[in-house]
């Protein structure tokens, strides 16, 4: 017991905190999501935000210093972005056979999600900082944040909407897919994986591990095609 209270009081003046809790909230809620049966609904992600949210409050915590603490995560992102070449190699044969629909799939989902998204932005008559921080939010994170930055975004709003983005897509993608009775799960899996980047990608390889491959090719190849449509959109649509 000496021992724990030891730690606490170490972390507790230190950024390690945020990490420390970012991690425990994520295991509790991946815990609980598991007991659940993993329905869509209970999203570790989800979850811990929900976790999380009320202690940054009750400390008034800010999202910069918070942020601080749990950068380390953040920079993980990118080695598991890099990782996402492995699906794609795994499943090269497949990929060769189809590229055309894939091509094609990815070149819609692409121009779909980043131009709705400035449109929809104009149409509500959105500032110009908050719809540029909008346009790569279907993108994963470091992506995205690059993409916002370059453009002249907000990168924190950028994160905060990609998360938003991704959550929506893992809770909502198994009913509706359902509902659509797209059956099919390599285009179950690459819808997901371009509308909703790494959290619905995690949610296609509960559900199933082909569907989770087409969403981590997907996530993968919509990160390279954001980045080069969503300056040109921007250009053109704004």
């Amino acid at each position: 017991m000496t021992d724990v209270a030891s730690l606490w009081s170490y972390l507790a003046t230190t950024p390690l905190i945020w990490l420390t809790t970012t991690i425990v909230a994520y295991l509790i809620a991946d815990g609980l999501a598991r007991r659940l049966g993993n329905p869509p609904w209970a999203n570790p992600v989800l979850m811990s935000v929900l976790l999380i949210a009320p202690v940054l409050l009750m400390t008034q915590t800010d999202y910069t210093a918070y942020f601080e603490g749990a950068q380390f995560i953040h920079f993980l992102l990118g080695p598991a972005t890099v990782a996402l070449a492995l699906p794609l190699w795994d499943n090269r044969e497949t990929i060769r056979t189809s590229v055309a629909p894939i091509l094609l799939a990815l070149v819609a989902g692409s121009f779909v999600a980043a131009g709705s998204a400035i449109l929809l932005a104009r149409a509500f008559g959105l500032q110009m900082e908050v719809l540029l921080s909008l346009a790569p939010k279907s993108t994963t994170a470091p992506v995205a944040l690059g993409i916002s930055e370059a453009i002249g975004g907000i990168p924190a709003l950028t994160a905060v909407l990609v998360i938003l983005t991704g959550i929506i897509g893992a809770v909502t993608v198994t009913p509706m897919m359902n509902m659509l009775r797209i059956t099919d799960w390599r285009a179950r899996g690459f819808a997901v994986g371009v509308a909703a980047h790494g959290i619905g990608t995690a949610r296609a390889f509960q559900v199933n591990p082909v569907a989770g491959a087409y969403a981590g090719i997907a996530m993968a190849l919509n990160a390279l095609l954001t980045s080069l449509i969503v300056p040109l959109l921007v250009r053109w649509l704004v």
